[in-house]
């Protein structure tokens, strides 16, 4: 009984602050182990198939998001409201994704799109989730050109809304918006409507 414990006790401190089911039996975990110490509260299950150590400090829906997409980036009112840009807490989290890859089903409350696979990377950053994970998400100036041409979804006093938030910060100059918009023709007309009234 001593060395089962003194096995499992190595195991667990072998294991990293984040991992998958696929990953723990990699590690030669069996299922009876995992969900014992799951049980017990050793370890914690963040979503189906995801566990995390105790006192993983973390956002648990981006983890999950990021763990099951690798492409994920955020977008629209969730990158708006993130880069200060809107007072908005959107209810769902905005996830942008190519067009031809998965959607996963996840327990975090997520509204998918599908952007085109040869513009998606315009404009995306990284934010670090937890340690070497990391979750896309678009800037502040793809973030509104977004919202200028997908106003279809959260109207177009959001999209104004940011883009004069945006302006006022010193060092933001208007040829960036416009160049980024470049890349979106449908954004590019009112975007200029908008700063001939701004500046």
């Amino acid at each position: 009984m001593a060395t089962l414990s003194y096995m499992r006790s190595v195991v667990v401190e072998d294991l990293p602050p984040v991992f998958t089911h696929a990953r723990a039996r990699t590690l030669g975990l069996s299922d009876r182990v995992l969900y014992q110490w799951r049980d017990e509260g050793t370890i914690n299950q963040l979503a189906r198939g995801i566990f995390t150590k105790p006192h993983v400090e973390a956002d648990p829906d981006l983890l999950e998001i990021a763990i099951r997409a690798p492409y994920a980036t955020l977008c629209l009112t969730t990158s708006l409201s993130r880069h200060g840009l809107i007072d908005e807490i959107p209810p769902m989290i905005n996830v942008a994704l190519p067009r031809r890859k998965r959607t996963p089903r996840t327990s975090a409350p997520v509204t998918w799109h599908r952007f085109d696979e040869n513009s998606f990377e315009v404009g995306r950053t990284s934010l670090t989730v937890l340690g070497e994970i990391t979750i896309g998400i678009y800037g502040p100036v793809r973030s509104i050109v977004d919202a200028f041409r997908l106003t279809h979804l959260y109207g177009p006093e959001q999209a104004v809304e940011a883009l004069k938030r945006w302006i006022k910060v010193p060092g933001n100059q208007a040829s960036d918006l416009l160049r980024m918009a470049g890349h979106f023709p449908v954004a590019e007309s009112p975007i200029r409507r908008v700063l001939e009234i701004l500046l």
